[in-house]
């Protein structure tokens, strides 16, 4: 991670005052519809609305799920995006009528920056407008390679685009910011932030309610899932009446499903699951299993962690060091026998055992910071009074 030195905090420009310049105005966009890209845009703004030095601005599709629950965030730029492939394909016929909408609203918000939370089909559209309006734009990058499974992969040819004409990249683990290195060749700032854990409400703590031992294993049912690996492992445990599996998601059936569901104490749920049902999806659980074969890091740890649940992940890609050395979380091997072994250790935990919570990572306040601060650093601001005033802000934000 890019280490902010003290003497950059205290080195601000001083020509222009404060009062006389306007909140700095933060674009937030993710015009995806489900999971987890729309949630984390929301809660990247509201961590830095919490600052009280920033004025963000959400940009969301217009159909995006988390927008028709009870706690809907404020979005100040709603998108019309689309509902199908079909509808993608006409949405691009479309898309100047878009690109003079999205330029009008944005000329009148005057945004100083903007964070692309999660690359989606339509972004190059927005960077267009942005690159119009000289305002630069930071992409966060959750995935740098496709997984195998991945039925989009125009859409990591789609971000490679999108990340040479950003400011700043960033990198949610190492992992991925040495696959982001290697494919912008050192021409782009690049930054790791720590994926901040999602707000999802808790539960009681973790074997509360004096049952088995919860296991949880949730998200996309695809093969770097390590669906197999947890197949083997708990065909290894055997029958136990101190242990219930879930596995909740949607993906492609096959055999893998078909062994799990045969299995003592699993059910599989192969549906998509609602924003509403996270909270008590994730209360219901003990322990969140990450049985991973390949990872770059864990929007659905992000949410254990939130929930306060305890985690049993593989030793893949990111997750050491999303998760590695955290109280509550257990490491092993990207093999059956390894899961089987933490799977045991955690079910040796007596019930009633005050153990402590997986360590939470930074804020959405500090990582929004973070992102802010290295935009001002690199004099990517529209003119001179503007990037003094950012540094300003920035420096703010952080010392919050």
């Amino acid at each position: 991670m890019h280490a902010i030195r003290p003497q950059e905090l205290r080195t601000v420009a001083r020509e222009v005052p404060e009062s006389r310049v306007r909140p700095l105005r933060v674009l937030v966009w993710q015009w995806g519809r489900r999971g987890a890209g729309p949630r984390f845009a929301a809660e990247l703004a509201d961590g830095l609305r919490q600052t009280g030095m920033a004025e963000p601005l959400l940009s969301l599709s217009a159909r995006a799920e988390i927008l028709t629950g009870p706690a809907a965030p404020d979005c100040q730029v709603p998108i019309d995006t689309y509902g199908s492939l079909a509808g993608l394909l006409a949405r691009l016929l479309t898309a100047p009528v878009l690109l003079g909408r999205l330029w009008l609203r944005l000329r009148s918000l005057r945004p100083d920056l903007a964070i692309c939370a999660m690359a989606g089909p339509l972004d190059l559209l927005m960077a267009a407008v942005l690159a119009l309006l000289r305002i630069p734009y930071a992409l966060v990058v959750h995935e740098a390679e496709a997984h195998p499974g991945d039925a989009w992969r125009v859409q990591y040819q789609l971000q490679r685009r999108l990340a040479r004409h950003a400011a700043v990249l960033v990198a949610l683990s190492g992992h991925v910011a040495a696959s982001l290195a290697a494919q912008a060749g050192g021409r782009r700032r690049l930054i790791v932030a720590e994926h901040p854990p999602f707000a999802v409400a808790r539960g009681g703590p973790p074997r509360a309610h004096g049952g088995p031992l919860r296991v949880l294993l949730f998200g996309r049912l695809m093969r770097y899932k390590g669906l197999d690996l947890l197949a083997d492992a708990l065909s290894r445990l055997g029958a136990r009446a101190d242990l219930a599996v879930r596995v909740v998601g949607q993906g492609p059936e096959d055999a893998t499903l078909d062994r799990l569901r045969g299995l003592p104490g699993v059910t599989v749920e192969n549906r998509w699951v609602a924003e509403s049902e996270l909270a008590s999806l994730f209360a219901w659980s003990d322990v969140v299993l990450l049985s991973h074969t390949q990872a770059s890091q864990s929007g659905v740890a992000a949410a254990a962690v939130g929930a306060g649940r305890w985690i049993v992940a593989t030793r893949v890609g990111g997750l050491p060091e999303q998760l590695g050395g955290a109280a509550g979380a257990v490491l092993c091997a990207p093999d059956g026998a390894s899961l089987a072994q933490a799977l045991r250790e955690v079910l040796a935990w007596p019930q009633g055992a005050a153990f402590p919570r997986v360590a939470v990572p930074e804020s959405w306040a500090a990582f929004g910071s973070h992102i802010v601060w290295t935009m001002a650093e690199q004099g990517k601001a529209k003119d001179k009074r503007k990037s003094s005033f950012l540094k300003k802000r920035s420096k703010k934000l952080l010392m919050t």
